[in-house]
């Protein structure tokens, strides 16, 4: 198992030459894909902590309900083709909101907003999950000694819980940063693959992996090393909470 999980990743670095490897990041591809795929994800990131932090706080308000938190959680493990599908039934230009959308002159399929859309749809739960877990770790016992002493209501959240909190909320955005950098299926069906505006570096490794192998190898580095940095936050982060 260790074999199948590792030696991968070590092939995949040593495929090409040096060379080949630094021809390959000066393309105006991989540029254009970076640049779509960095812009999206860190809008659907905000996205994600903006709207999935007040979730995170219902949920947590009302853990007896577990419908709730598999509703949230669904997401994250559909096909991401479903997701996709999904997505279309409701902003198509055929779904439920697509008409009405289009009165006003918004057509979301195939545009960047498709993306971070899909973006959001993927990687909320993860960011949802982990804030959920930091919240319901708050020790109650500190939230009524700071009542006591006179906190707000604003002063207890500035002050207690979110700082408590907060290792399983960086951990949690860094997660759902790194399910965006990756997002493919979703983003494929829903937003299309068109250069420089909806093909992210997912979707632009996909194409040029048949015809133009060094750069797929380039781009794939890139979310390699993407990967790895997120995951040493949340390593990072876990151990600063032992």
């Amino acid at each position: 198992m260790l074999f199948l999980l590792v030696v991968p990743l070590i092939g995949l670095s040593s495929r090409s030459t040096l060379a080949d490897l630094w021809q390959a990041l000066w393309s105006h591809e991989l540029h254009q894909a970076v640049i779509v795929t960095a812009n999206t994800s860190i809008i659907a990131l905000g996205c994600v902590i903006v709207g999935g932090t007040p979730l995170a706080v219902w949920l947590t308000r009302n853990p007896q309900s577990r419908w709730r938190t598999f509703l949230v959680d669904l997401p994250a493990v559909l096909p991401p083709a479903v997701a996709g599908l999904a997505l279309l039934t409701i902003f198509g230009r055929t779904g439920w909101l697509g008409p009405t959308l289009s009165t006003v002159g918004w057509n979301i399929p195939f545009t960047p907003l498709a993306v971070i859309l899909a973006q959001v749809f993927v990687a909320a739960p993860l960011y949802i999950r982990s804030a959920s877990a930091a919240l319901q770790g708050v020790d109650h016992d500190v939230i009524n000694a700071a009542l006591v002493d006179g906190a707000s209501r604003y002063e207890l959240w500035r002050f207690v819980i979110v700082p408590l909190a907060m290792p399983g909320l960086q951990a949690g955005a860094a997660m759902a940063l790194a399910r965006a950098l990756g997002e493919f299926g979703a983003t494929a069906i829903f937003a299309g693959s068109m250069p420089g505006q909806t093909r992210t570096l997912a979707l632009a490794i996909y194409i040029n992996a048949d015809y133009d192998s060094a750069t797929a190898i380039a781009m794939s580095l890139i979310l390699l090393l993407s990967a790895m940095v997120l995951l040493l936050v949340v390593r990072r982060v876990d151990a600063s909470t032992r």
